[in-house]
């Protein structure tokens, strides 16, 4: 392709006829790929489906010289003789979509998408794909709305974790992490928020979204137009062309106070945020059993015997509908869907956690072995109604004795499941050993595990 200097140099007509490689048969237009996203990945797909194809019917003890040769010459041909024009192709019909959405009739509801979406597509990377359209845009109507939108969104999420941080700012490790997250953001790179926080706890990244999106909505009502990229966030008011810098600054002020409210909404009224609640409560269930419990050091080698403290179908962890237990990443153990409501205890111990709203008890064993028992998905939201508890904070519980009553019936009508995960959270001490069988029926105060000492 012709560098930058040449094509000023270079008469039209010769480019025109240098515009394609003739190989006899066919012909392939030379198409330049800079700034292009889909033919990118694309190219990366087909070399990835060749390199497993060639590593399966190639001996390993020549697959390092062959496999590399045979998958990146063919990826390379198809790339720029079939999957480059395929995805180039993709790539300017974008680019008419959005110059059709952003000069449309609807372009209001178009800037309502695309500042509500910008978030997600930095998250895949696709928002790469934006400066080939904004540049597009630039030299086809001497501006682009779109930039205008995309450093909205940057502000926005800044803002969601700005007050995610004012929320935390007690919490230093919290606090490490939102505070710089935030000067990240305004100034146009939303990475450390979106990863570190926003996305991690959902409720900042969907208040960051919808501001985004009304604050992306008044930007294209107003016309407001970029005369070039560059950096985003609250700096980008300098790219702003002068006679739109006043509706910026208005739709600027959109993106701070409206993601700081949401989020301050949803985190009151408990909207998006189980994540944040499940992190809590293991925190404050790890935080109190080393405070409380220090002179509970494992004393005995010999297997702990966890017997169930529900009546149900018994399952393993991995099919539970919560991800967050299912992936294990709270402790090891078992589910149980009840079909009896009531919570008996699987040890005798300690309860060191209680938690007001009775959906959830944490147990430390006589040997030691730290339990979370966690009645239901999502159940906190009910604020205790249709729970019962039968002992205190502190109180000292043995095997069979009723610990929580709960109803059933009052879960399901709320459109909450009701399984309950069994788990052993000090995995750094004892882990648990399943021999049965599962799914399979259960009664409280049968066998469940067992917790042995590593």
């Amino acid at each position: 392709m012709l560098n930058a200097y040449a094509v000023a140099s270079t008469p039209a007509s010769e480019i025109a006829a240098n515009w394609v490689w003739n190989f006899g048969y066919f012909t392939v237009n030379r198409i330049g790929y800079q700034a292009q996203v889909i033919p990118a990945l694309l190219a990366g797909l087909s070399l990835s489906y060749l390199e497993i194809f060639w590593r399966k019917h190639i001996p390993e003890v020549i697959s390092m010289i062959f496999v590399p040769f045979l998958s990146l010459i063919p990826a390379l041909i198809l790339a720029h003789t079939v999957l480059g024009p395929i995805g180039w192709t993709i790539g300017q019909g974008l680019s008419s979509v959005v110059l059709a959405g952003l000069t449309g009739p609807v372009k209001w509801l178009f800037g309502t998408i695309f500042g509500a979406l910008y978030a997600p597509f930095v998250i895949t990377g696709l928002h790469h794909m934006t400066n080939a359209i904004d540049t597009q845009l630039i030299a086809d109507a001497g501006g682009t709305a779109l930039w205008p939108m995309i450093a909205l969104s940057n502000i926005a999420q800044g803002s969601a974790v700005f007050a995610y941080y004012f929320m935390h700012r007690h919490d230093e490790r919290e606090a490490q992490i939102s505070l710089p997250a935030t000067i990240s953001a305004y100034l146009g790179v939303t990475e450390p928020a979106l990863f570190g926080v926003n996305v991690k706890y959902i409720y900042p990244f969907v208040a960051g979204m919808i501001g985004s999106a009304l604050a992306g909505m008044l930007s294209v009502t107003f016309n407001v137009t970029a005369a070039s990229i560059g950096i985003g966030g609250l700096p980008g008011i300098l790219s702003i062309q002068p006679q739109y810098m006043l509706p910026f600054a208005g739709t600027m002020l959109v993106a701070i106070v409206v993601p700081m409210l949401m989020t301050f909404f949803f985190r009151k009224a408990g909207f998006f945020t189980k994540t944040e609640d499940d992190t809590a409560l293991q925190a404050e269930f790890v935080a109190q059993e080393e405070a409380e419990f220090v002179s509970h050091e494992p004393v005995e080698l010999t297997p702990v015997e966890i017997v169930s403290p529900l009546t149900g179908q018994v399952k393993e962890l991995s099919q539970a509908t919560d991800p967050v237990f299912a992936s294990g990443v709270m402790g090891q153990g078992l589910v149980i869907e009840p079909s009896q409501g009531e919570l008996t205890s699987p040890v005798n111990g300690t309860v060191t956690v209680l938690f007001p709203t009775k959906h959830a008890i944490g147990i430390v064993s006589d040997e030691g072995v730290e339990l979370l028992i966690h009645i239901g998905v999502d159940t906190v939201g009910l604020d205790g109604k249709g729970f019962e508890s039968h002992v205190a904070q502190g109180a000292h519980v043995t095997v069979g004795q009723r610990l929580i009553s709960f109803d059933i019936d009052a879960i399901k009508a709320a459109g909450l499941v009701t399984e309950t995960p069994v788990i052993i959270t000090n995995q750094d001490a004892y882990t648990a050993t399943i021999t049965g069988t599962y799914p399979t029926i259960i009664q409280a105060g049968q066998p469940l595990m067992l917790a042995t000492r590593i």
